[in-house]
């Protein structure tokens, strides 16, 4: 395949689907078709950049490899596992460069590590490789330098060290640090970033990165070939099941949204944020999607975490938590030109301090997953869950920003009422099944029914025959499938049925289905948010509508970029990726549209 040149295209960018993700459980590096890593942020996921050429193609930096003559590249995950090949080939030869972040072993090791393997396959290619490393989102003062021989950039306490073998004589420049070489057949080069934050860095032997290379990919092939899922569709399902592996933070057990920041809901717009954190809403799906992997380690972490997480906050729950549980998660701009000329660009995000009631019936709906997988509560957590539905009984009633996070004013969002009757019914069950205290059961189930009464009076259109986005509206949400998926039962029957037909027929494009068409406080629009789509495709498994959920997976599977990737969001017409990449939730509603399918006979 070709690879598209960034000069010819004028702004310097590489579209979002030549990029693979790469990492090991702390940190995430994006690496693009034509061999340059433009995403890394160090010491962890939410951490300021090293690499951030993707938000600032002049001035973010990167780590480029590729050969220096014209090439086409091919490239693929090694089968079932994070470590990314790619082959180029030139008039003159071919070479295939290995990319992977080495995963931690016990004993004396570098931080975080980065390796980049060149292998020559056939005849004389000529390589070219440069390290820019612009550190603290290309903010801090880099001093570039040598220790024992090795060049080495450092800011503050943090430290990034170039170690090469075979790869040409590393020359130091005043912010950048390169080198040459010719790739012969069957030679071997290697080139590894070694990190450090606050603490000695570690310069590794050439045997030592090797080994812990081929550590990495074991380690990865192990996990992958544990997943449970064994449906049509398993190819796709491990990849999701890598994917979110990437963005779960091993030292807690929260999952990211995404790996990166501020990427464009549109090209050129302003609805660029920050998913590096750990969304509440996302909690049901994650807890469901691991348990149906066949993943208890990692779904008990993720509870934990969630619980602890929210305890700093209790009763109240914060939209999202930053990785290492904290609250806080400020919104600033940094003085990037942003992907394609997308400003502002954010980090942090600002939803943090919303008011999102759909929330807490995540919360409640996670205990009970939890539950029913066999997990057991402890008399605080208890107690805390059911003083969470105490407090829906007392929020319910307000309006909130909804599960979109509008930036416009609160609304009586349809979901985040389904979502508190959610919190209720669970709460409900947990209690009758002696999990968690019952003394205000009697109140519960009262405001259960006072709220599937205000959405059949106020949230229900004749007209549209279906439920709408918001009180008193007459427009469409796909965030109303979530009734469908999550066991909504406080309405009339069959109204939840019309409404996954009627979001089908009206908020779909092709096999793309938008969030809404209304308002939300922003210019602009924006693409496909891919999750809507595999959410229908479990609306319609649910409804044992069997058939047409598994046609729509087929025609949302061939639009995953080739290493099995999602952005959040597609623009319909040109098919291009948009938003935050890779982006967990897409991951997870494939995964549960896949198991639901599974589960329906499909």
């Amino acid at each position: 395949m070709a690879v598209v040149d960034r000069r010819a295209s004028g702004d310097g960018y590489a579209p979002l689907r030549d990029y693979g993700a790469i990492g090991d459980g702390r940190a995430m590096a994006l690496v693009g078709r034509d061999g340059s890593i433009d995403w890394l942020c160090l010491p962890d996921l939410d951490s300021p950049s090293v690499f951030a050429a993707l938000l600032d193609a002049e001035r973010g930096g990167r780590f480029a490899l590729a050969p220096d003559l014209p090439f086409t590249a091919e490239r693929r995950y090694l089968p079932e596992t994070n470590v990314l090949e790619t082959t180029f080939a030139t008039g003159g030869g071919s070479v295939r460069v290995t990319d992977a972040m080495l995963l931690p072993e016990p004993g004396l090791a570098p931080g975080r590590e980065l390796v980049r393997r060149v292998e020559g396959l056939a005849g004389e290619v000529p390589m070219r490789w440069s390290v820019e490393p612009r550190l603290g989102y290309a903010g801090w003062r880099t001093r570039v330098g040598r220790r024992l021989g090795v060049p080495v950039a450092a800011a503050g306490s943090d430290a990034v060290a170039v170690s090469a073998w075979g790869a040409g004589k590393p020359r130091v420049g005043a912010d950048s640090i390169e080198g040459s070489f010719t790739s012969l057949g069957e030679s071997q080069a290697l080139i590894a970033l070694s990190t450090a934050h606050g603490e000695p860095l570690v310069l590794p032997s050439r045997g030592e990165v090797e080994a812990r290379l081929a550590a990495t990919v074991g380690f990865w092939r192990e996990w992958a070939a544990e997943r449970r899922y064994e449906g049509p569709w398993r190819e796709a399902v491990v990849r999701s099941a890598l994917a979110l592996k990437l963005l779960i933070y091993a030292p807690s057990g929260a999952i990211a949204a995404a790996g990166t920041a501020s990427l464009p809901e549109e090209l050129g717009g302003v609805r660029n944020w920050d998913y590096r954190y750990c969304w509440v809403r996302d909690s049901t799906f994650t807890l469901d999607a691991l348990l149906r992997l066949g993943c208890p380690g990692e779904g008990r972490s993720f509870f934990w975490w969630l619980l602890h997480a929210s305890q700093l906050t209790h009763p109240e729950l914060r939209v999202l938590y930053r990785l290492n549980g904290r609250a806080r998660a400020p919104e600033r701009e940094l003085p990037f030109e942003g992907y394609r000329g997308s400003r502002p660009v954010r980090v942090g995000n600002e939803a943090a301090t919303q008011l999102q009631l759909d929330v807490y019936g995540h919360l409640l709906a996670t205990a009970s997953l939890f539950c029913d997988a066999g997990g057991e509560l402890d008399r605080d957590t208890a107690s805390r869950l059911a003083a969470t539905a105490d407090f829906v009984c007392r929020a319910w009633r307000l309006p909130d920003s909804g599960i979109w996070e509008v930036r416009s004013e609160p609304l009586h969002f349809t979901e985040s009422k389904m979502m508190c009757w959610i919190a209720l019914d669970r709460a409900l069950a947990l209690a009758e099944r002696g999990l968690i205290p019952a003394r205000h059961a009697a109140l519960w189930r009262r405001e259960a029914e006072g709220i599937g009464r205000f959405i059949d009076e106020r949230c229900w259109s004749q007209t549209l025959g279906s439920y709408t986005r918001a009180a008193g509206e007459e427009g469409l949400d796909a965030s109303l499938l979530l009734g469908a998926l999550m066991g909504y039962a406080g309405g009339a029957d069959g109204r939840l049925g019309a409404t996954v037909e009627r979001i089908s027929a009206t908020l779909s494009r092709g096999p793309l289905v938008l969030r809404y068409a209304a308002d939300d406080g922003l210019p602009g629009r924006e693409g496909a948010f891919l999750a809507c789509s595999f959410w229908l495709v479990d609306a319609l498994a649910r409804q044992r509508r069997v058939e047409d959920a598994c046609a729509l997976m087929e025609r949302l599977l061939t639009l995953a970029s080739d290493l099995g990737l999602y952005a959040e969001e597609i623009e319909p017409e040109t098919r291009a990726f948009l938003g935050n990449f890779p982006q967990g939730l897409v991951h997870l509603a494939l995964v549960n549209a896949a198991a639901s399918i599974e589960e329906a006979g499909g």
